[in-house]
């Protein structure tokens, strides 16, 4: 009797493809990274540039799609309207309330001291449920975004974990700046796809 032998794992290469389509999707992300932080510039379009490039990370490894700048910039121009331009407008606004905050820390109002930790809670939860609700769709869904990181505090606590990474990168050399909105739209994707494929589990 012939002892049956389970075949190989199946190369995932293409001919002629050194790397795996794990370095093929980093590469893509680098990529899209920088397309997204040009297309940031304006500040009240970066909701939109992360939009897109949360989509098309998305659909690159989940679905296999191919990254290309013209499927990029046909995500970008879909959410360009009124409702993400507006929440543009929120970074900058949410800036000076830090700027204005960081200024209460250092003087000698009573409470000061409670300010710095709030304010800094308060960035982070922003950002988690901005990051959130620019991930689900080509729709801009604040309030769910909010809802979607309190009913699911594992992934609004690995998407808080990269944004503090992002933070701490940007600080530390900043010349990695440009690069870093890659990896924060391909998390917040990972994110709402892994709350997704959980809910559709249960």
């Amino acid at each position: 009797m012939e002892r049956a032998t389970a075949p190989p794992p199946a190369d995932r290469r293409e001919p002629g493809e050194l790397f795996g389509a794990g370095f093929t999707l980093f590469a893509d992300m680098l990529v899209l990274s920088l397309a997204t932080t040009v297309a940031s510039l304006p500040v009240v379009t970066a909701p939109a540039a992360f939009a897109a490039a949360s989509a098309t990370l998305r659909d690159s490894a989940v679905d296999g799609a191919a990254v290309t700048a013209r499927g990029y910039l046909r995500r970008l121009r879909a959410p360009l309207t009124g409702r993400f331009l507006a929440a543009g407008l929120l970074p900058p606004l949410l800036l000076v309330v830090v700027l204005v905050d960081a200024a209460l820390v250092h003087s000698a109002l009573p409470g000061a001291a409670l300010v710095a930790p709030a304010l800094a809670l308060t960035v982070l939860g922003a950002a988690v449920a901005g990051l959130r609700a620019i991930a689900l769709d080509t729709r801009l869904r604040l309030r769910a975004g909010v809802r979607r990181s309190l009913a699911d505090p594992r992934g609004s606590a690995l998407l808080a974990a990269g944004v503090l990474l992002a933070a701490l990168l940007a600080w530390a050399i900043p010349l990695l700046v440009p690069l870093l909105a890659g990896p924060l739209a391909l998390a917040a994707a990972a994110v709402e796809h892994r709350h997704g494929g959980a809910r559709t589990a249960a």
